[in-house]
């Protein structure tokens, strides 16, 4: 059984040479990184890897000692600065895949994790059957097997969802009792542009269809968009605050879902502390680790599975830049390519790429005659079936490559279309 620590004494398992995984997103274990943070000399010669949702976890782990690392899959404004002076090794991955690299790739000396209290409400640790894995569960399962030990912290204040990952205690080694609520993520704002955006989108959205969407103001938009539709399934790696609300409006029920029939199933979730208590309580959300809400084989069952994420810049042939601004990472590959090509083997499935059709206060088209700079694609030409923005929708399937051409340009901002519909340069 676990032997209990307080976060003081977390610093002292570190040591020279240690590859350490932390969980992220809602579950990242704040407070044993306070303690980590108050020792820095402890992360000299650590190599750190965690998994970071952009916008929640915001530390720097590579700034803790010159002589520790980071390997990531997101880059994020806090951590551009370290990457750029190379103490940030960036791998690109598709999320799926990550889990194959933790799996597979590293040997992972210690994790570091967050838990849910025991839910038979024992005061022993040591009389616990098990640890629920609370809010994030993308890579628990990968994490638990591979990693040579284990420090949780059994945070009493983290939400158990009903149905999600248990976690034996056995195979806790460290338990660091606290009583934290988890961090909210604020509610992305949405304007015009993006409401224009999801009107598009939710013409493409039929009833029954089974939805995977993403975070940021278009997501958020585009769920407020759907209240309209009847009957909708979730299947995505994140669950947020308008997912709940079309839950609770009766729209998302799963009741047309093939797989996970009456399930909302996610990897995560991040927003309010009104989600993360609703989530407690509700017993047909169910959490899953990104080896199956992500996996191909899982995503091919769901008949009229319907992807739908955001980008950067899109090129006139249909490839997809969502990470990268002028040669620069400044985000990582994310989950969508795994969904979109899950949408590919879906039967009657579609893949929807929805962004704003201009940048940098209109001054800059997102919709441009190829990717440059630098820019790498992160969705292929053959990955995408439809492209929205507030302009309209350029449906690419089956479509040769001047007709997908001039469907991309007639979405463009119109100032920019006659370049684009001319081949030239834009301005």
């Amino acid at each position: 059984m676990p032997s209990l620590l307080s976060p003081d004494d977390v610093p002292a398992l570190l040591a020279p040479g240690m590859t350490v995984f932390v969980a992220g997103g809602a579950n990242e274990p704040a407070t044993v990184l306070d303690a980590i943070r108050r020792r820095p000399e402890a992360s000299a010669g650590v190599t750190w890897i965690q998994s970071i949702v952009p916008g929640l976890n915001r530390f720097d782990f590579s700034s803790l000692h010159d002589e520790s690392s980071t390997i990531a899959f997101f880059i994020t404004p806090e951590t551009r600065a370290s990457y750029r002076a190379g103490r940030i090794g960036f791998v690109p991955c598709q999320l799926r895949a990550v889990a194959d690299l933790l799996g597979e790739g590293l040997d992972l000396d210690l994790a570091i994790l967050s838990v849910s209290a025991p839910r038979d409400g024992a005061t022993g640790l040591e009389a616990a059957a098990d640890f629920g894995a609370g809010l994030n569960c993308d890579f628990v399962d990968v994490v638990c097997e591979r990693a040579r030990r284990i420090v949780a912290e059994v945070n009493s204040a983290l939400p158990d969802p009903a149905d999600g990952p248990r976690i034996d205690a056995r195979r806790i080694d460290f338990a660091v009792p606290v009583s934290r609520p988890p961090d909210p993520f604020p509610l992305p704002e949405t304007d015009e542009t993006a409401r224009a955006i999801a009107r598009n989108v939710a013409g493409l959205v039929r009833d029954g269809d089974t939805i995977q969407t993403g975070i940021g103001s278009i997501p958020y938009a585009v769920l407020g968009a759907l209240r309209d539709k009847n009957d909708l399934g979730l299947h995505s790696g994140i669950l947020d605050d308008g997912v709940m609300e079309l839950v609770e409006h009766g729209v998302i029920t799963g009741s047309r879902k093939t797989i996970d029939r009456g399930r909302h199933v996610t990897a995560y979730a991040i927003g309010s502390r009104a989600l993360y208590d609703w989530l407690g309580e509700r017993a047909d959300v169910r959490f899953r680790p990104v080896n199956y809400t992500h996996g191909a084989g899982t995503l091919a069952r769901i008949d009229r599975f319907v992807s739908i994420n955001s980008a950067l810049e899109i090129d006139l042939g249909g490839q997809v830049n969502a990470e990268m601004i002028r040669g620069r990472q400044v985000t990582g590959t994310g989950g969508s390519v795994d969904f979109m090509r899950g949408a590919a083997g879906s039967r009657g499935g579609r893949s929807i790429v929805a962004l704003g059709a201009t940048a940098s206060g209109g001054k800059v088209s997102r919709i441009v005659p190829r990717l440059g700079d630098g820019n790498a694609p992160t969705a292929l030409r053959t990955d995408v079936d439809y492209v929205v923005t507030e302009h309209g929708v350029a449906d690419l399937r089956y479509r040769p490559e001047r007709a997908r051409a001039a469907a991309l340009a007639e979405i463009a901002a119109p100032e920019f279309r006659p370049a684009l519909r001319a081949g030239e340069p834009l301005p």
